[in-house]
């Protein structure tokens, strides 16, 4: 990927250090966009201390304004967009339909969906000028199929991704520009700890894994890089569960 231009958002911690960490790892420069700019500074500092090139970019990608700027900061910086990861993600309240506040239903919204839409339209845009290039949203294997004790607007939103991915893969094939997804189970980061601080509670969600074992930040990152790389050159429109065999299971 030398010579490549990689942009993750969400890409402070979790998955999407990983995966910027890994991109640059394989040659790409990297521009890292999240909302918080300390840890965002501690994710460029370890890829700068590993001989990789990045930037960090506060940004909020809510706000179709901030999200314009990032794209064109990153241009800026590069000269070109290769690669976006739009990882950048919310949770919300684990309550049922009819106890979700509004406020709640609009945020998770925001982040999840508006979010991921923003940010590959301005994506989309720049590729077309590129010649083309790669998309890889983060969905989820909620966005395959439902748990109940997750909130409604976490599983609209991300079985929303992967229609929207879906169809922006279609329009754009003939662009050049590749765009799938990717759907992890329960992957061991920040977001997911406060599972891990109860041993019966840990022990059931691994119980739910065929492979015996949670993910690792690292395992979707993999995935993450391999969509965008040659090696993936024939596959768009894909929603890819990394998730220890948990959707076949159920």
């Amino acid at each position: 990927m030398h010579g490549k231009v990689a942009l993750i958002t969400g890409g402070n911690s979790g998955i999407g250090r990983a995966a910027a960490e890994l991109f640059a790892k394989k040659g790409a420069a990297v521009v890292i966009a999240g909302r918080r700019a300390t840890e965002g500074q501690n994710t460029i500092t370890a890829i700068h201390a590993a001989g990789g090139e990045a930037t960090f970019i506060q940004a909020d990608v809510t706000a179709a304004a901030e999200v314009h700027r990032l794209v064109e900061a990153t241009v800026q910086a590069y000269g070109r967009l290769d690669y976006a990861f739009n990882n950048a993600g919310a949770i919300g309240p684990r309550v049922p339909t009819a106890d979700c506040a509004e406020e709640d239903w609009h945020a998770v919204i925001a982040v999840n969906l508006t979010g991921v839409w923003l940010c590959m339209k301005h994506e989309i845009l720049q590729m077309l000028k590129n010649g083309g290039g790669v998309i890889v949203n983060m969905a989820s294997i909620l966005g395959l199929s439902v748990n109940p004790r997750y909130g409604p607007a976490y599983a609209a939103s991300k079985h929303g991704v992967v229609g929207l991915t879906k169809l922006a893969a279609v329009q754009y094939a003939s662009h050049n520009i590749r765009i799938n997804a990717v759907c992890p189970g329960i992957i061991r980061t920040p977001m997911t700890a406060q599972i891990f601080e109860d041993a019966e509670l840990e022990a059931r969600i691994t119980s739910w894994h065929p492979l015996g074992r949670v993910g690792e930040p690292e395992e979707v990152a993999e995935a993450v890089v391999w969509l965008c790389s040659a090696s993936a050159s024939f596959i768009t429109g894909h929603a890819l569960p990394v998730d220890g065999g948990v959707i076949a299971k159920f």
